[in-house]
């Protein structure tokens, strides 16, 4: 007789026959449908009960539905082959889900869907494309940006519109600004007239509105002494002496032969020099 006719085909569970029965494979052995939903059915999460090997078996994140149990904890709308939120063990349809967890807009007051990108300043948010630059209505992105009035500007509009603008190159001073004459100045644009260093934090002073170190100042514009040559500052409260339209420093006023200082004495005078009355008085 033909072997094959009579070898058995038994569940490889529980060994009852399968001949004329609905059975499943699994890794190369049969199993009757009982055995097969005993030992490897999953847990529909909704209804606790097997999903049976005639069942659909839909799955997130190793949880388990029945095709009819998938829906939204909220509305109970179905979600298969929709898209979903999960909070807190629930599955939501993504407008339950937005109406209960996501954020508006600030600026269109709209709910900013979940898995769309958004910024968040100060515990506001914003869709990315409505997070805009004030004056020149650009989204901002992830560039710089300055709050100012309840509004958002990107920098370039920020300085264009409020920052003081510097006198000497007329572009804006963000940081580290002089005033002068109660206007606006870089620092490095802040310089001596004469010789262009900076005068930020030196002692400098000012002619005809230019303004100048001391050394350029006294070279330009002090009077110099008789004496030595150099300039007079009166700076200072430098003292110096001055007679007929010629002046000397204090130390420099002394008699031309003896070298005594006539500071408060009396003196002769010899041409261009200045002499004690002792020396003087063989004129």
């Amino acid at each position: 007789p033909d072997t094959n006719m009579t070898e058995r085909f038994d569940c490889h569970y529980c060994k009852e026959s399968l001949f004329g029965k609905k059975y499943i494979l699994k890794e190369d052995s049969p199993y009757c449908v009982k055995c097969y939903e005993n030992l490897f059915s999953n847990t529909c999460e909704e209804c606790k009960k097997p999903i049976g090997a005639d069942c659909k078996d839909l799955s997130y994140k190793d949880r388990h539905w029945h095709e009819t149990c998938f829906h939204c904890f909220q509305c109970k709308n179905s979600l298969v082959d929709k898209p979903f939120a999960a909070k807190e063990e629930h599955l939501l349809c993504t407008e339950c889900y937005s109406n209960e967890y996501s954020s508006k807009c600030n600026e269109c007051k709209k709910t900013i869907m979940p898995g769309t990108r958004k910024m968040e300043y100060k515990g506001n948010s914003w869709h990315e494309t409505c997070f805009i630059c004030y004056r020149c209505q650009q989204p901002i992105g992830t560039k710089s940006f300055i709050p100012k009035d309840n509004q958002n500007f990107c920098v370039p509009c920020y300085e264009k519109q409020f920052a003081m603008q510097c006198v000497q190159c007329k572009k804006a001073i963000t940081t580290g600004g002089v005033t002068y004459r109660e206007q606006p100045w870089h620092k490095e644009c802040f310089v001596c007239t004469g010789c262009k260093k900076q005068l930020s934090g030196q002692r400098f002073t000012s002619r005809d509105e230019f303004a100048y170190c001391l050394t350029c100042f006294c070279n330009l514009y002090a009077k110099k002494c008789a004496g030595c040559t150099n300039p007079i500052s009166g700076l200072g409260g430098t003292k110096y002496i001055s007679f007929e339209e010629r002046q000397w420093h204090n130390d420099c006023f002394n008699c031309k032969k003896c070298s005594l200082s006539l500071v408060g004495r009396g003196f002769l005078t010899e041409r261009d020099d200045i002499l004690c009355p002792e020396c003087g008085k063989d004129i």
